[in-house]
């Protein structure tokens, strides 16, 4: 019996000391990283480029690992739900962690109790953008003209909740404007009825639209960000086009499931500092259009909530919910 009760006394001892020697250890193995949208997305191309830093930094394999569906739900309840031991980690957006908060009804998860932030990859400005023959050259016309022909103008999003989505519906609040949102299922499609004339405009990534401004097919009319975006320095933005406080962007954060050992965490944390401080990963999150937040690694989880804070009350002035 003495013999039987020192085993178990030692497996508990042994047991209480491996989360520990995994944390000592860490990493050990390959990382999962979770991309909540699909290949070939925004967020799919951030995220992999931020893993390619991320790799170099902590001299293991990233694996990214794409799970779409519900808006960034699936594949965001997946990592919140995984062992909280650092390998298995959430390349998340402002939609996963602040907006749907507020626009589903029913969350799997709880984006500032479930998850802690371990790096801020940087943030995208949207531009709103109509078609190049559009008759309003300014937002303050694409306004006047709304106001004139009352719902009469439409603005198209890759869905309803997403950042394109709100910032439209944000601008008919400051304005006063009744104008009609469009939600298509991606990006691209929206692009399309826009520059082709059936529908007036929409709020999407400068990455993605630039090129159809090189190529003619759209123009640029402001960008959603307090001030210029980099990749369009030409472009006012909507506190310069008479909307004061108008200020909102994309944004990328690598994240985890909360309960991380402290060990981990730590080293999670400077690995993600030091990847955004690496100059080639610098440049190639700028050529998407993602430029970096002066916002500290210890400022995160405030930073996080005052953004579920600010999206919660545009999702309410926009009355927009997804069951």
């Amino acid at each position: 019996m003495q013999l039987r009760a020192l085993l178990v006394l030692a497996a508990g001892f042994i047991g209480a000391l491996s989360p520990l020697a995994y944390a000592q250890d860490y990493p050990s193995r390959p990382i999962r990283m979770v991309v909540p949208f699909g290949p070939g997305t925004s967020t799919d191309i951030t995220g992999r480029i931020f893993a390619q830093g991320l790799s170099q930094q902590l001299k293991q394999t990233i694996v990214v690992e794409n799970k779409p569906g519900a808006g960034g739900n699936i594949g965001t309840e997946l990592v919140a739900k995984a062992p909280p031991n650092g390998y298995t980690l959430s390349f998340g957006t402002v939609g996963t962690l602040a907006i749907n908060a507020a626009l589903y009804r029913k969350l799997a998860f709880d984006p500032l109790h479930d998850f802690v932030p371990l790096a801020l990859a940087g943030a995208t400005p949207t531009l709103l953008v109509v078609r190049a023959d559009a008759p309003y050259a300014s937002v303050a016309e694409l306004v006047a003209y709304a106001k004139q022909h009352p719902d009469k103008v439409s603005f198209a999003s890759a869905g309803n909740g997403t950042s394109g989505h709100l910032a439209g519906e944000l601008l008919k609040v400051m304005s006063g404007a009744r104008m009609t949102h469009i939600p298509y299922k991606e990006g691209t499609q929206a692009l399309t009825a826009v520059y082709s004339g059936q529908v007036d405009f929409m709020f999407y990534h400068p990455a993605a639209v630039m090129p159809h401004i090189a190529g003619g097919r759209l123009k640029a009319l402001a960008a959603s960000s307090a001030r210029r975006a980099a990749a369009a320095p030409n472009v006012p933005t909507l506190v310069e086009s008479g909307f004061p406080g108008f200020d909102l962007v994309a944004w990328f954060m690598l994240a985890g499931p909360a309960g991380m050992p402290a060990p981990v965490l730590k080293q999670l944390l400077e690995a993600g500092e030091r990847v955004l401080k690496t100059p080639e990963i610098v440049r190639q999150l700028e050529s998407q259009g993602i430029e970096q937040l002066p916002i500290a690694s210890a400022d995160l989880p405030g930073f996080l909530a005052a953004e579920n804070a600010k999206w919660a009350k545009i999702v309410r002035a926009s009355g927009a919910q997804v069951d």
